[in-house]
């Protein structure tokens, strides 16, 4: 009984701190690093991004909501395949 407990209280916390990990190394990794004495002096150059070639065709992405549906299927189905046992 005192294991369910500690599962019970360990994975909500658990969960709770690899999210915040991860927004806050999110935030972190967003912020432009500055090295050097004089931040004043910093400046920023602006370059023009080439504009890219439509190379796409019309139906193109009928693959990747096929792959997907499989993706979620490969997940889902064990999950629900399982789920009398983890009710126990």
């Amino acid at each position: 009984m005192n294991m369910k407990r500690s599962s019970k209280i360990f994975r909500p916390i658990a969960l709770i701190s690899i999210g915040l990990l991860l927004a806050l190394s999110s935030a972190a990794a967003s912020l432009p690093v500055i090295h050097g004495e004089n931040l004043s002096a910093v400046v920023l150059q602006v370059t023009k991004t080439p504009a890219a070639k439509a190379v796409s065709e019309v139906g193109s992405t009928d693959w990747i909501t096929m792959v997907s549906i499989v993706i979620v299927l490969i997940i889902l189905v064990p999950i629900f395949a399982l789920r009398k046992s983890w009710d126990r």
